[in-house]
């Protein structure tokens, strides 16, 4: 797009340095400070860009050891540990928004300097540590040609996978490692400009159902409605025969969905609307309600109203549910995963979430995973850092996206989408599991 002369980019970049998020707030857990709106031409902008880890690893807790499952990865986002140990991390980057506004321009230009310069692969990758020594000695493509796929999910011997476009089903055998056989697909998915591309996927308890996040196609609403139908919701699919529904909307861009072992729950992590300040609007932790409506983009945190969405709708504001937890003004939370006591010492229940990292204040947030307490299955207390160091002397050395707490070897598991590596952390002194050797599989399936 053409920038107007009298409005350069160097002026944009100026302006979009400005401003910071001033005394510090408490904007996390179910009550979080919300200070006056602080609207500008163009909102204050700060990447952190990358740097090497040069031999270093992030910082874990006293107790815990962190390595390197795997690196030289291409964009690894989310993951999914197989019955017998495996590990299949999904690697890509979808998209193809127009830019609307110079804004637009300046904030694209200002989000590369914190990215990777490599290629997204398209596909999933399976990690295998025969060994259990921590490190896996296999890493293969386990499916190929995909198209930025996202969301994981395996029930009863078959592997989902959430493509920017379509959700994908593929047979799957233990032990095999790879896949040929064409995905089956169970149902198109919203893709029409796609500007938060990422379709975050989990089940239910049960099994028969799947819920797929799909977020906005813009940050509130400048496109206009009409190219925001099925966008800001959170599907529910029938299993066995493809029928979806919505279950939850007016939920901005859900990036990843888990179900909760004590009762059993949908829950969400929900990257909020930008261009309000700062510190507005808080990312969110939360279960979803069935049929509930989370207030996008007609108001905020419950019922505070967005002026710049026209027309106003009065009736829709009234019925926008608060999240449960607030987890920070522009954190990026981009994962999620639980774990129930008894499996880390020093902790009891509680999820992982993965904080990809701010790009819209000039104080950086995120760029960490940190642990929300849990009792009586809800959220209990405030969250506490537990991987750290991503960022050093203001740079970054990686961007935490999904986070996968692997029962069977007691280890969380961090996909890290700037240096390209899975890390995996446990406390010091277990060992992990070996991986079983492949299995033959099915004819045809591999």
């Amino acid at each position: 797009m053409t920038i107007r002369p009298t409005l350069s980019i160097a002026l944009l970049l100026t302006l979009a340095a400005c401003g910071g998020s001033g005394p510090a707030l408490d904007q996390t857990g179910p009550d979080p400070r919300l200070p006056e709106r602080d609207q500008t031409l163009v909102p204050p902008m700060k990447i952190a860009r990358q740097t090497p880890w040069n031999g270093a690893t992030p910082t874990v807790p006293k107790g815990f050891a962190i390595t390197a499952l795997a690196t030289d990865l291409k964009i690894p986002r989310q993951m999914l540990v197989l019955p017998n140990g495996d590990v299949l991390v999904a690697e890509g980057s979808g998209g193809n928004a127009p830019k609307l506004r110079p804004k637009d321009v300046i904030a694209g230009y200002i989000k590369s300097l914190g990215k990777t310069s490599v290629k997204g692969g398209n596909r999933i990758t399976l990690l295998r540590d025969a060994d259990g020594d921590g490190r896996a000695e296999t890493k293969t493509v386990f499916i190929d040609k995909l198209d930025a796929p996202y969301g994981l999910a395996l029930v009863d011997g078959t592997l989902y996978v959430a493509n920017q476009d379509a959700l994908l089903a593929f047979p799957y055998a233990d032990g095999q490692t790879s896949i040929t056989a064409p995905g089956r697909e169970v149902t198109k998915l919203p893709s029409r400009v796609n500007h938060h591309w990422t379709k975050a996927l989990t089940t239910s308890a049960d099994g028969t159902k799947l819920y797929v996040g799909i977020g906005s196609n813009s940050n509130v609403g400048e496109r206009g409605m009409a190219i925001e139908e099925d966008r800001a919701v959170i599907w529910e699919i029938d299993r066995a025969t493809g029928a979806r529904s919505v279950y939850a909307s007016g939920i901005r861009n859900p990036t990843a969905l888990a179900i909760d072992p004590w009762q059993g729950a949908v829950w969400a992590v929900v990257n909020e609307r930008d261009e309000l300040g700062p510190q507005l609007v808080p990312d969110y932790l939360t279960a979803v309600r069935p049929g509930g409506f989370y207030g996008w983009p007609y108001s905020y945190w419950g019922h505070n109203v967005d002026p710049r969405v026209h027309p106003q709708k009065p009736d829709m504001v009234a019925r926008a549910l608060t999240p449960d937890y607030a987890l920070g003004s522009h954190v990026a939370a981009l994962g999620l995963s639980f774990m129930p006591q008894g499996n880390f010492p020093g902790f009891g229940d509680g999820a992982f979430v993965g904080q990809h990292g701010s790009w819209n204040r000039q104080d950086l947030a995120g760029y960490k995973v940190v642990w929300v307490p849990f009792a009586g299955g809800r959220p209990s207390g405030k969250p506490a850092d537990f991987v750290t160091g991503f960022i050093e002397g203001g740079k970054a050395r990686g961007r935490p996206v999904g986070v996968t707490f692997d029962s069977r070897s007691r280890a969380l598991l961090i996909a890290d989408d700037l240096s390209n590596t899975v890390w995996r952390v446990v406390p010091l002194g277990q060992a992990a599991p070996p991986t079983p050797a492949a299995t033959p599989a099915p004819s045809g399936a591999s």
